[in-house]
């Protein structure tokens, strides 16, 4: 019997149980109906049976728990998907959304389960709701001519850099440094990296999308339209549609390139250098990304300075040398190398012998709990606040903060360029970072507890009316919308995307009039007395 019938039956024979059982809900009809609707929409070329996983299917929690990236989200009393849609072939996916928006079945897209508060895979609004993951979908299709490639959203970008390295040393393509994220979302959120300060994010260098629609249908940029294609790149594709693949444009990158980590405590001067990094960091070379890692360590405060150079040490010294010698970068400190192999080396690979196969690796090193928030700095915070800053973070002693330069062509691009709005006028994006391994509601409940002490205690030193937030970064602390109304969603919207908030509103009410694709921060529809 072929998986998809044997499940269509399992679920009829549950659901005439229910019918003479006073503990049964309605939810096992709902699968039975949606599992007919996926058999009516299934093409015989490509059948979809192979990529459903009910709650009965001895694979479902393996398949469940593979992509799950925050061990938060994982519990036994994590409400659970009726059922898991694993798509192999594109055609799964229009029949996916057809079916579950007949049913009224909220869905939820996974692309490489990184989404912090896991969104992606976990709903809180109700409990009939399904997982579309992506991760089988995952081709890469690179044309050198062009130095472009259409990615499928369920691609790593350890995946698209490798096979970036593959065809050519001297092209790249601007990211994140986590190899095991995801496509799908990391696109459509922004795309932050390293190499942003010279060629933007990686929203900036998408030049075409392929997306199913809320009527299932499959549109590329052109048969989506400039205004949707807009929304996608940078607002969330997933209150829009499904992501199938974008194509990527590919930068250049020199055959050599320089990177660096330097640490600094407070007795070494971490605080004077942190102070001129503020006043210089964002107006640096283009070219030099430093990144500034800061943490409590045996009771003192200890800074890294981290950095990717496009070029070679010789240029690298002398740029530092005449704008922040404060740092004493060394020539000892400086590691020249390919632009893959500092892939590895921002990836914590740093021996230098480690093969560029291990950016294929799909799991993480390592499972943890965690909880990350992001702000917006727009003014250098001065050398008596951080000292004060300081005292608070060794209190606490577990939270970590990570603050990336802006400036470049991140000033160059305007903040209505896309939805992503953080552009001139920032110094650095801070992340706030927490995790631990201690189960229990309780060890939660103290490290969300000093996560929020350090977030309360830096208000005075970000953005304000409203405090700004990245969408990649997501954090549900800042606002969610249990119904889909505009009011509740204005909250995180501004947070997130400021003035692109409205248009975005636009763009989903013509596109997804019913406000079919949502979640706890999706961008709703206008209120029926604005239209």
């Amino acid at each position: 019997m072929k998986a998809l019938e044997c499940a269509i039956l399992l679920s009829a024979v549950w659901s005439i149980f229910c019918v003479i059982s006073v503990s049964c809900t309605n939810s096992s009809s709902v699968e039975y109906n949606f599992l007919q609707c996926l058999s009516k929409h299934s093409q015989r070329s490509n059948p979809i049976s192979e990529a459903i996983y009910t709650s009965k299917s001895a694979s479902f929690s393996s398949v469940l728990q593979s992509y799950v990236r925050n061990l938060r989200f994982i519990s036994p009393t994590t409400p659970k998907p009726l059922l898991i849609v694993a798509a192999k072939h594109e055609s799964h996916v229009p029949a996916t959304v057809i079916c579950a928006k007949s049913l009224g079945l909220e869905i939820r897209i996974r692309s490489g389960g990184h989404d912090y508060e896991g969104v992606s895979y976990v709903s809180q609004n109700t409990k009939d709701f399904i997982v579309l993951d992506m991760f089988n979908l995952r081709s890469i299709n690179i044309d050198m001519a062009d130095e472009s490639a259409w990615v499928q959203s369920g691609a790593i970008l350890g995946e698209i850099f490798y096979a970036i390295s593959m065809k050519s040393k001297n092209h790249a393509f601007p990211a994140g440094v986590c190899p095991s994220i995801g496509a799908g979302g990391h696109f459509t959120g922004g795309g932050y990296g390293n190499m942003m300060r010279r060629y933007g994010l990686s929203t900036d260098n998408i030049v075409d999308a392929k997306i199913v629609n809320v009527n299932g249908k499959i549109l590329d940029r052109k048969a989506m339209g400039e205004d949707l294609f807009w929304a996608i790149r940078g607002g969330g594709g997933s209150s829009f549609g499904v992501i199938l693949a974008w194509k990527i444009k590919f930068v250049r990158v020199p055959a050599t390139v320089t990177v660096f980590e330097v640490k600094r405590t407070l007795a070494q001067g971490a605080t004077e250098i942190l102070v001129k990094w503020q006043q210089v960091a964002d107006k640096l070379d283009h070219d030099l990304f430093i990144r500034a890692i800061i943490k409590p360590a045996n009771g003192t405060i200890e800074v890294s300075f981290m950095s990717l150079f496009l070029g070679n040490s010789e240029r690298l010294l002398k740029l530092m040398s005449q704008s922040f010698p404060q740092l004493g970068l060394q020539k000892t400190d400086c590691h020249e190398m390919s632009w893959i192999q500092s892939v590895l080396y921002w990836t914590n690979y740093q021996n230098g012998t480690t093969s560029p196969e291990v950016l294929l690796n799909r799991v993480p090193k390592g499972q943890v709990f965690l909880k990350r928030k992001s702000d917006y700095v727009k003014q250098p915070i001065s050398k008596t606040d951080l000292e004060a800053l300081w005292k608070v973070m060794i209190e606490i002693g577990e939270v970590t903060m990570l603050w990336n330069p802006y400036g470049g062509k991140m000033s160059e691009i305007p903040e209505t360029a896309t939805p992503f709005p953080h552009r001139a006028g920032n110094l650095f994006k801070i992340q706030y970072s927490v995790n631990w391994k201690e189960e229990g509601f309780e060890s939660t409940k103290r490290y969300l507890s000093l996560m929020k002490k350090l977030y309360v205690a830096m208000t005075p030193y970000v953005s304000k009316n409203p405090r700004m937030a990245f969408y990649n970064y997501r954090d549900l602390d800042i606002g969610t919308n249990s119904k889909g109304g505009y009011d509740e969603a204005k909250v995180y919207g501004t947070k997130y995307f400021k003035g692109n908030f409205e248009r975005l509103v636009r763009i989903k009410t013509e596109v997804d009039p019913e406000n079919f694709f949502r979640n706890e921060q999706s961008i709703p529809t206008l209120p029926s007395k604005q239209l």
